[in-house]
């Protein structure tokens, strides 16, 4: 028995001083010396505004005294993943040598032959359900849904699914989008279902459809896109949205009203983006190493200073790597250690549940 638990200790002081060592690594000074010999990174579609990236990017080039070339600050994905096609055989600036994109353009592009593999240094934090086994792309940050509200309406703002068909949030939920149309509100509908208990993304988009179809039956669903200036007029007193286009619409609103933005006690859905190197690189060791500076501790408090949720956040919390300061403007970290990551799979069999038969089961033209 001694022979047991001591043997169990020594794992376990071994996995915590692993922990420590991955949270603390750094790139290795051969590939900070080639990395600074290309002297420039090409990203694309990175917008300042967008998860604190023009912060991200100021200390990345502050750091390692290389420039940024910024490609189409704001392109979509399908932009970046065309970028990197239609420059196959161009080593010019037009050529992007990183793209940060929905998690479906991730193996599709592998797919096609346009990534190329590279773990960071802190690969083992990055959970396994949100990384390519080889490598060739890797998750970046989520949001999560949540409940948006207007305090100066809702005195008590809801914070599970089922508070909110009570009858005291009778014509005040609302979703960010159009569910037949919108990928927001569609994740919106398949939480619900989450929280209902159903796990098959099939039966969890049926799930979520009778849950709205009960919210509109009892009068608490309004049929209007939820958005900052609609939620601060009262339009939309509580607006099912990303975290993080919550709590900017909390800081942009000033108090005026006061906003409360609450993870659900359950049905805690996250949607994930994903990072890759292009196989056809113009400076893969600065892409290498800007994938270092992103995957650090630094990086990841970087964007969550932008409201993103780092995908290294468990790990961070945890290990009690993330300023209080920063913390405090935050929903409590628990809330989001239930947080689901739906695979593409079962995205695909959700949204077709869901926007397929909105109309018949819910019967509520949203606009």
């Amino acid at each position: 028995m001694i022979s047991k638990i001591h043997r169990l200790l020594t794992i376990s002081t071994a996995m915590l001083v692993a922990s420590s060592a991955i949270a603390a690594a750094e790139p290795s000074a051969d590939l900070i010396a080639a990395a600074k010999k290309e002297g420039t990174l090409t990203t694309i579609a990175l917008p300042h505004n967008w998860c604190g990236y023009g912060d991200v990017i100021a200390a990345f080039k502050a750091k390692y005294g290389i420039e940024v070339n910024e490609l189409n600050p704001d392109a979509g994905s399908g932009d970046e993943v065309e970028a990197i096609r239609a420059n196959k055989g161009n080593k010019g600036p037009q050529a992007p040598d990183v793209i940060d994109v929905g998690l479906s353009f991730g193996p599709t592009a592998k797919k096609e032959g346009l990534l190329q593999p590279y773990k960071v240094s802190t690969w083992d934090s990055i959970p396994d359900s949100n990384k390519d086994a080889e490598g060739y792309w890797y998750g970046d940050y989520y949001g999560v849904l949540t409940f948006v509200t207007n305090k100066d309406i809702v005195k008590n703002p809801p914070k599970d699914w089922a508070d909110l068909l009570k009858p005291e949030y009778a014509n005040t939920v609302s979703l960010a989008g159009d569910p037949r149309t919108s990928n927001q509100a569609v994740q919106a509908v398949y939480a619900a279902g989450l929280a209902a208990g159903e796990k098959d993304a099939t039966k969890a988009g049926a799930a979520g459809l009778d849950y709205f179809a009960k919210l509109n039956k009892a009068g608490n669903f309004v049929p209007v896109i939820g958005k900052s200036a609609s939620l601060a007029q009262g339009a939309t007193p509580i607006v099912v949205a990303w975290d993080y286009n919550g709590l900017e619409w909390r800081d942009g609103l000033k108090g005026n009203p006061p906003v409360d933005v609450t993870v659900p006690a359950s049905g805690v859905l996250a949607g994930v983006y994903v990072q890759a190197i292009s196989a056809f690189a113009p400076h893969p060791n600065a892409a290498k190493l800007w994938m270092e500076f992103l995957y650090s501790d630094e990086g990841q408090i970087g964007w969550l200073k932008g409201y993103c949720h780092p995908i290294r956040f468990n790990d961070l919390a945890k290990n009690k790597k993330i300023p209080q300061e920063l913390l405090d403007k935050l929903p409590p970290a628990a809330a989001y250690e239930k947080a689901v990551f739906p695979t593409l799979d079962e995205q695909a069999a959700g949204k077709a549940a869901i926007t397929t038969k909105w109309d018949s089961v819910v019967g509520s033209n949203v606009q």
